[in-house]
């Protein structure tokens, strides 16, 4: 990870644009500026500033139904020290050329420029991660790098490489901010703010499933994370069981009671969800979907999404 100037200690001032799409979710922008407002009462002074920005310089729709008021529209932007572009659902709709156009025109005048969750596609189709590490939310990842083999596309939840910073999604992005508290304020101050949220900080480097919380018996954890890499090939329970050191009916005990469900029905469960996010998000085709999410053949996944959502996949395109 080769870090920006931007991540260096300063007692000056840093303002972030935050151009927010239409359908993001509240969530994403809480995660990137509540953080910097906890810090700023920290240090007793504004270590750090932001504008929200909009496509169309009006208010955002967020995906709870509240409107996030903006400052105006990308122009509003220039002058700040870093872009921050957060998108979540119906990309293909708010995510339009001539937008995508003007990030790309008007990046350069910042000393960073940077996507949460959804918001690696705009600058990748941007042409700005070319030739960079870079990671998105994790149901994106295998999409995006097929989509743009110049960029290194990488499981992390969040990357800075230069003048570019990508994040999987809102915890990353809380994660993403309070290391750029540490690094211009101090540990300390970056310690007491995650603690106000009753958070603990992670590393960019580390993976975007969530840990297990202390309740939960190691084996399981490493057996969730196990079928949660394992989506578009599963695996027999004994293999997974055998994985990590349990008999499957052993496994299948623990698994119930820490999650409430077996891991086979764990793994159906995620292959379903992903299928379906891919059937509302993409036009890929219903064999192609099946593959990914390892069902054997299309008439398989289309079983397996009726009796998950009590209708067929053609009733989940947008």
């Amino acid at each position: 990870m080769t870090e920006n100037v931007l991540f260096a200690p300063a007692r000056g001032s840093l303002t972030l644009a935050v151009l927010v799409l239409p359908h993001s979710s509240i969530l994403e922008v809480a995660s990137a500026l509540d953080p910097l407002r906890a810090a700023n009462r920290h240090l007793g002074h504004e270590g750090f500033r932001w504008r929200v920005v909009s496509p169309d310089g009006g208010p955002v729709p967020l995906t709870c139904g509240i409107e996030l008021p903006s400052t105006g529209a990308l122009a509003a932007a220039e002058g700040a020290d870093a872009l921050i572009v957060i998108a979540g659902y119906r990309l293909a709709e708010v995510a339009t050329r001539p937008l995508i156009r003007e990030v790309g025109r008007i990046a350069p005048r910042f000393a960073l420029v940077g996507g949460i969750d959804a918001g690696p596609w705009v600058l990748a189709r941007a042409g700005l991660l070319d030739g960079h590490r870079a990671t998105v939310h994790w149901e994106d990842l295998e999409d995006l790098a097929a989509a743009h083999p110049a960029i290194e596309v990488v499981p992390d939840r969040y990357v800075i490489d230069r003048a570019r910073v990508t994040v999987g999604g809102a915890a990353p992005a809380a994660d993403l901010m309070l290391h750029l508290i540490a690094r211009r304020h101090g540990a300390p101050v970056a310690r007491a703010v995650a603690a106000g949220f009753l958070s603990t900080q992670h590393p960019g480097h580390a993976p975007q499933t969530a840990a297990p919380g202390p309740e939960m018996d190691p084996r399981v954890a490493r057996a969730a994370r196990r079928i949660e890499a394992r989506i578009d090939a599963p695996e027999p329970v004994a293999a997974t069981a055998a994985a990590v050191g349990l008999s499957p009916r052993r496994l299948e005990t623990l698994f119930r009671q820490a999650l409430g469900v077996t891991p086979g029905a764990y793994a159906l469960s995620l292959r379903v969800q992903a299928a379906r996010r891919l059937l509302a998000e993409t036009r890929h085709p219903l064999a192609e979907i099946a593959l990914r999410t390892g069902f054997s053949a299309p008439a398989t996944l289309s079983r397996a999404v009726r009796r998950a959502f009590g209708t067929a996949p053609s009733d989940l395109r947008r």
